[in-house]
């Protein structure tokens, strides 16, 4: 299907890039470091269950072919019944043990890799939850969720399984070369004679192997990133009817994971027929080489047996090797991904003796504050601003001018990049960001709903809050009504998003919700853009008083919403260019005043 090119511009301005850095062994170790916390349980126990297992696979052949068939049947003296018969019970014995052995291997090894799995997608998560605001800016959330699912699932394989049979086979290839040269030397080195030829061809195909799968991982990542934004936005793609191009974008996305997938798996495929060949070769110059030193006299029938034997087990390790190198090939990819996140710091950080904020009056001082989002556009410009604790101050000013970036430096989102930021004469960059965090409650014009209940939402602030407080802050907030009215009031499942609440229901439980958690400072962001008149009187009325004794910061460019405050603060273009209360604002007859006319006009017009 041919794509428009808005569709193809679209692709292009991706997030995530291939990680192109080589395989080393650092790596492969801090991988492997997530066995640790099992280093004294199950990693011994697999370890010692493989060695069991290994050591019986070197035996078997070894008694079948020397002890049964040359020392027992084929006896110069005549077939020896007596050690006919212990051969046989020592060869079930053993493959008794090995049973066993192999059991207990798969069960533990099973075990120790869903628990790495699970300490990894763990350390992720809970690394992603402390990263900051600019993090989350740059990456959509479709990636981020590739990185802790996909990314991770993709180890399972190579810890479940592949690390600990690549011991296994390790040892197993060195045990069977040892047996093979000390049957016959001569018949090994012929054998073997096609090995470096094998091993050069394959070490040519790591780079191109590795980078192959780096290239899924990025496909997946785009191909996730776009069903989640797909999902979310589907009401806005059928409003303005692009479905259609939202197909093009899905199939072109889908369309590029499917190569992606199919270039990697056909290099993959190139290892195990260059083994079987090999194997192949080997199996001719057993047969022509084997014979002639059988009749030589230099090789026994039994020793040529159990050649066989280990020569048939020798490459299916070598096999084995190649597809775990291909897990770690594919593991590599998606670590870098995951250690990418994981050497991700935080831009807002704690320092080690952070101070922690018990008790706070909420008086909040601008020092000649400086903060850019780029690098390169200012979105402060030396904002010196004083809140009194208790205050109520509104900011004000067209799109763009700094109200939001104000409220993200006091909660300590971002850091300013010059000035500084102080609660109570406390620098935020010396507080702790939990005692900060929990003195402070935001409400946002878009209010998230987490699924679950009505009550678990508003107690998501302040989870040991008690029923009767819900209702009561509820109440306090004009939503008790509306949730009454529902069908299981405070127990109502709510669905992803709070779909099943309109805008203006939703925007009263985040009310509630940061009332229940009893802050010091509330910061109300567009908090009543979306609710009705009549709603928002209500709120006004709860407002007045619920905030007494706390200091509240309102974002609005409803002027009629702030004319209570005890200062307003007009920005433009990062700049503090007016301040004081709603009369002393119009008698000044400045920008504020010339905001307030414009939107009476526009009242008027309606």
């Amino acid at each position: 299907m041919k794509q428009n090119p808005s569709v193809l511009k679209r692709f292009r301005y991706s997030t995530d890039q291939i990680i192109d850095k080589p395989f080393n062994w650092s790596q492969l170790y801090r991988l492997l470091s997530y066995f640790r916390p099992y280093s004294k349980t199950l990693v011994p126990l697999s370890i010692v269950m493989v060695l069991i297992t290994t050591a019986v696979r070197l035996a078997i052949p070894l008694i079948i072919g020397v002890y049964t068939l040359d020392k027992a049947i084929l006896n110069p003296d005549g077939p020896d019944q007596e050690l006919l018969f212990i051969t046989v019970g020592v060869t079930l014995g053993l493959y008794f043990i090995n049973y066993v052995a192999n059991f207990l291997r798969i069960r533990w090894m099973n075990q120790l890799g869903q628990s790495v799995i699970y300490d990894l997608r763990k350390h992720l998560f809970t690394h992603v939850q402390w990263l900051s605001h600019r993090f989350f800016d740059q990456r959509s959330a479709g990636s981020i969720l590739v990185r802790i699912l996909n990314d991770i699932n993709s180890l399972q394989e190579l810890f479940t399984s592949g690390v600990i049979n690549l011991l296994m086979d390790i040892i197993l290839l060195a045990g069977i070369v040892v047996l093979l040269f000390t049957l016959s030397p001569e018949l090994t080195l012929a054998v073997l004679i096609i090995l470096p030829l094998m091993f050069f061809i394959s070490t040519s195909l790591r780079k191109k192997i590795r980078r192959s799968w780096q290239d899924v991982r990025l496909k997946q990542s785009k191909l996730n990133s776009h069903l989640n934004e797909s999902i979310q936005g589907i009401r806005v793609t059928q409003t303005y009817t692009q479905e259609q191009e939202n197909m093009m974008f899905f199939d072109g996305v889908n369309t590029e994971n499917f190569e992606s997938w199919r270039v990697a798996t056909k290099k993959n495929a190139m290892f195990r027929p260059l083994v079987e060949m090999t194997n192949a070769v080997g199996t001719a110059v057993l047969i022509w080489y084997g014979a002639t030193l059988i009749q030589g006299g230099t090789l026994e029938l039994g020793e040529f047996v159990s050649f066989a034997f280990y020569l048939g087990m020798f490459w299916e390790p070598i096999s084995r090797l190649g597809m775990v190198y291909n897990q770690l090939l594919m593991g590599m990819a998606s670590s870098e991904r995951i250690f990418e996140f994981l050497d991700e710091q935080p831009i807002v950080s704690e320092k080690t003796n952070s101070k922690e904020l018990s008790d706070i009056r909420g008086e909040i001082r601008f020092d000649t504050v400086e903060f850019s989002y780029d690098d390169k556009r200012k979105a402060l410009n030396g904002i010196d601003l004083h809140i009194k604790g208790g205050e109520t101050v509104a900011l004000v000013g067209h799109t763009g001018s700094g109200k939001t970036t104000i409220a993200n430096l006091i909660t300590r989102f971002y850091d300013p990049t010059k000035g500084r930021v102080l609660l109570d004469g406390n620098d935020l960059r010396d507080v702790s960001l939990t005692s900060l965090r929990s003195q402070i409650s935001i409400v946002l014009q878009d209010t998230f709903v987490f699924s679950g209940t009505i009550k678990d939402n508003i107690r998501f602030g302040r989870p040991e809050a008690s029923d009767e407080e819900v209702i009561e802050a509820s109440k306090a907030i004009g939503a008790h009504e509306f949730i009454m009215s529902l069908s299981d009031g405070y127990e109502t499942e709510v669905e992803e998003r709070g779909n099943v609440l309109s805008v203006g229901q939703r925007q009263l439980l985040s009310f509630a919700r940061a009332l229940l958690a009893d802050p010091k400072i509330i910061i109300l962001d567009e908090a009543t853009a979306s609710i009705d008149t009549e709603t928002e009187m209500k709120i006004q009325e709860a407002l007045k008083r619920l905030l007494n004794g706390r200091t509240a910061i309102m974002i609005a460019h409803r002027l009629s919403t702030i004319r209570g405050a005890d200062k307003i603060i007009v920005l433009e273009h990062g700049n503090l260019i007016e301040q004081g209360n709603h009369e002393e604002l119009m008698n000044l007859q400045g920008e504020y005043y010339g905001l307030v006319k414009a939107q009476f006009k526009m009242l008027e017009a309606l």
